[in-house]
């Protein structure tokens, strides 16, 4: 599933020739998507200006005068940019057509994203207003992180990943930055010292930055809107290294599963 820095690195990608454009048109070929399609988007959208593109946790909002299109790209979605005569594709299923010669083209397989029209303030919306601060900004600081963690004895890798704590943290990034803070993932929450959730904090941003900057990461479907794929696989500790080497203490790396997610770790050097 593409996590926040792959949607991050797919708003960067479509920005230069998506923002500022008129819709001329948008193209429907198949509605159901997670949610249904608003099969009246095509008499709404035409002569709209894309003014500006947004991100909150996964969510891309392409912002008009009256309103703001809603986007996920859910498990196996991307989105590319292309000449308006670029022949579609089974699983290409949306086309935002634009005046300047390009369309913003949505691929997904397994359709489990979604393309939502809302005339109100998007923060508003049911997926979004309960979102906990993005992760890369000053209001996630370890302050708010042991605030939330208040008698909470769930794991901190199932923390970190809770949406109303923080959002965009999944399970690449989490495995990450637990490994880097020495925080074993079953830890509970609430026993956190402030010197580790800062830590922990700071390693969190440093591993999201990080990812942002070499384009994502590429481990089954995820690709740039250039069709490029990500290359942050490369960097990574131990997500996906089960009983390979610590790259710190060369113990074996080891692997569990917690609320139905892989953990990676190494007993080690994370306590």
């Amino acid at each position: 599933m593409p996590e926040l820095p792959e949607v991050e690195t797919t708003k960067r990608g479509i920005q230069p020739n998506v923002e500022q454009q008129t819709i001329r048109d948008i193209i429907i070929r198949d509605a159901r998507l997670r949610w249904p399609v608003d099969t009246t988007l095509p008499k709404k959208l035409p002569g709209l200006v894309i003014s500006a593109i947004r991100r909150r946790a996964k969510y891309l909002l392409l912002e008009t005068e009256r309103g703001h299109l809603i986007i996920h790209l859910g498990m196996s979605g991307n989105l590319r940019v292309l000449p308006h005569d670029h022949p579609h594709v089974k699983h290409d299923h949306i086309d935002l057509v634009l005046d300047n010669g390009y369309l913003l083209r949505y691929h997904d397989p397994r359709r489990f994203g979604c393309w939502l029209w809302t005339e109100a303030a998007p923060e508003e919306h049911d997926l979004l207003k309960t979102l906990g601060p993005e992760p890369l900004t000053d209001a996630f600081n370890a302050d708010h992180l042991l605030q939330k963690a208040q008698n909470r004895k769930v794991a901190v890798k199932t923390f970190i990943m809770t949406n109303a704590v923080v959002v965009g943290v999944g399970n690449i990034y989490a495995n990450e930055a637990l490994f880097l803070s020495g925080l074993h993932p079953t830890r509970p929450a609430h026993s956190l010292t402030h010197p580790e959730a800062e830590q922990l904090v700071d390693h969190i941003k440093q591993v999201l930055a990080a990812a942002i900057e070499q384009g994502g990461t590429t481990l089954k479907d995820f690709l740039s809107p250039s069709g490029q794929p990500g290359y942050f696989e490369q960097k990574l500790h131990v997500y996906g290294r089960d009983k390979q080497p610590c790259p710190t203490c060369g113990r074996p790396v080891q692997k569990t599963v917690l609320n139905q997610r892989a953990a990676y770790f190494c007993e080690h050097c994370q306590k």
